[in-house]
């Protein structure tokens, strides 16, 4: 397999999840052997970070990357899901703020508009990263674990426990014999709704609305709730459905909140530098041991 990079030029614009700031960015060609590095134009020529494990700088509800600096990318999973999902080994992404546009919370803008057609191929091979044995990264507080074993194609088995009533236990899987457009680049993000008002006390969800993420509604809530998280997400016909999420939701499918975590895992991977050639396995997987299990290759 050769490398591939961008045809063209594809460029973006939304509110960060997070920040809530208005972001431009733009996915441009690369070079042979560049990776993928991030760009904050709006800090100068040389304000670039390389989407790369060592650089990570925090995993609170998303994965960030820093460099010397204050060179700054927070929410980079799903973008770098999507290119991994679509085959692109190099791309520069120019931003004009902190974080990339959340748009519906999923891949599939990404796929939407790059989608097959939209790549090149390049002239030297492809750089694959494979791991001699086994390696295990766990959490003995939560039961977590994500465990890399050598193999000779990828493979990502999760499963995901909540301890939800609503969404109950959730697997997802990914190979090349999985459709990674259709299958799993349309799952979006989620959150429960009791967290809501806590990750507000945060500074975080600043962008959030009902267009960018799936909320669960796991325990009874009050009118008043309801009010205050109209008010949050300016949606005033906002209600619960009979299956514990909010009216705005249609799943794409059953598992898709499971799906969503397995493209988190798979965006978060991608910070080992290249396309894994590994079997990867995960329970309750998430930012953090997401990230120190791809330090560890």
């Amino acid at each position: 397999m050769k490398q591939r990079t961008l045809r063209k030029n594809y460029s973006y614009e939304g509110k960060g999840l997070h920040t809530g700031g208005h972001i431009h960015m733009t996915v441009k060609p690369a070079p042979v052997n560049t990776g993928i590095r991030f760009h904050r134009v709006d800090l100068g020529e040389n304000a670039f970070v390389d989407a790369l494990a060592d650089n990570v700088l925090s995993t609170t509800r998303s994965t960030t990357i820093s460099a010397p600096g204050d060179i700054t990318v927070v929410t980079i999973e799903h973008l770098l899901a999507a290119l991994t999902g679509l085959g692109v080994d190099n791309a520069i992404v120019e931003l004009d703020g902190v974080e990339v546009p959340i748009l519906d919370g999923s891949a599939k803008p990404y796929i939407d508009t790059i989608g097959a057609g939209g790549l090149v191929e390049q002239e030297e091979d492809r750089h694959y990263i494979t791991v001699p044995r086994e390696i295990v990264c766990s959490d003995p507080k939560t039961g977590s674990f994500v465990k890399i074993s050598p193999a000779e194609e990828f493979s990502y088995d999760i499963i995901v426990d909540f301890n939800s009533k609503v969404l109950g236990v959730q697997s997802a899987h990914w190979d090349e014999t999985v459709d990674f457009t259709t299958q799993i680049a349309p799952c979006r993000t989620f959150c429960f709704f009791h967290e809501l008002e806590y990750l507000a006390s945060l500074g975080l969800v600043k962008g959030g609305d009902i267009d960018n993420a799936i909320i669960v509604v796991e325990h009874h809530v009050s009118p008043d709730q309801i009010e205050r998280l109209k008010h949050l997400f300016n949606a005033p016909d906002t209600s619960v459905t009979s299956k514990g999420y909010l009216s705005n939701v249609e799943l794409f499918f059953e598992n898709e909140c499971g799906r969503h975590k397995l493209l988190d895992l798979i965006g978060d991977m991608r910070l080992a530098g290249g396309f894994l050639k590994a079997k990867i396995s995960a329970y309750k997987p998430g930012h953090t041991i997401n990230t120190k299990a791809v330090k560890l290759i």
